[in-house]
């Protein structure tokens, strides 16, 4: 399962706006929080390096644009960061016990196929409809070509790195900007427009795919900032 979403809370300070806090935050610091959006040390740099951000929108913007440059070895290195993620709500009854082991099976034949971790974003599926809607995906998917699949899988990681900071600069209150979703974890809590609610993690939560900065990295992100 993925992990929940410590660094929003983390960057949350009585007065100060969680954006300001990661404005302000020193290099490393701001780095080892932007890695947990997006795994390629690359993208996080980059984000590092152009603060200060205006406002969240901004930030967002930027973070597309660093995504759509990922060159091929950054988005392995993303890519080795992510894991799967199981979420469940409350007891399951028969049919989603059954839903949930398709997609785990699901998933070892995506990752046997294709070599990495399924990526889906969730945003704007409710709840009820997320493991239907990642079993519906990963079962299209595995129709691709390798070709066609990285440039898929390139797009929800870019997806899931937005909503990731999303989550990561949301107020206090839970909300965010204009185009944020507010999902509850960075690494797996539950969010009411991002991949999966407090059922499907934070960070990288998804019925089937990865909740947005909850996944636990495989290979530990380094204190500080690399050249």
């Amino acid at each position: 399962m993925s992990p929940s979403t410590p660094h929003s809370t983390a960057l949350a300070a009585p007065g100060h706006a969680p954006l300001d806090r990661l404005n302000a935050a020193d290099p490393a610091t701001a780095y080892a929080l932007l890695l947990e959006c997006c795994g390629s040390a690359g993208w996080a740099r980059r984000i590092v390096a152009h603060r200060p951000y205006p406002d969240v929108d901004t930030l967002l913007a930027a973070a597309d644009e660093a995504s759509y440059d990922l060159s091929a070895d950054d988005l392995a290195e993303a890519l080795a960061r992510e894991t799967a993620s199981h979420p469940l709500d409350g007891e399951p009854g028969p049919s989603t016990l059954a839903a949930h082991t398709a997609l785990r099976a699901a998933q070892d034949a995506y990752e046997q196929q294709f070599g990495h971790a399924f990526l889906i974003c969730l945003d704007g599926h409710p709840p009820e409809h997320r493991l239907d809607h990642a079993l519906a995906g990963i079962r299209a998917r595995l129709e691709n070509e390798p070709h066609e699949e990285w440039a898929v899988t390139a797009d929800e990681l870019r997806r899931l790195a937005r909503s990731r900071l999303a989550r990561l600069t949301a107020d206090a209150t839970g909300t965010t900007d204009s185009t944020g979703t507010v999902h509850a974890p960075a690494g797996h809590p539950a969010g009411a427009a991002g991949h999966a609610p407090a059922a499907v993690p934070a960070g990288r939560t998804c019925a089937a795919a990865y909740t947005p900065g909850a996944r636990p990295p495989r290979g530990p992100a380094g204190p500080s900032v690399p050249d």
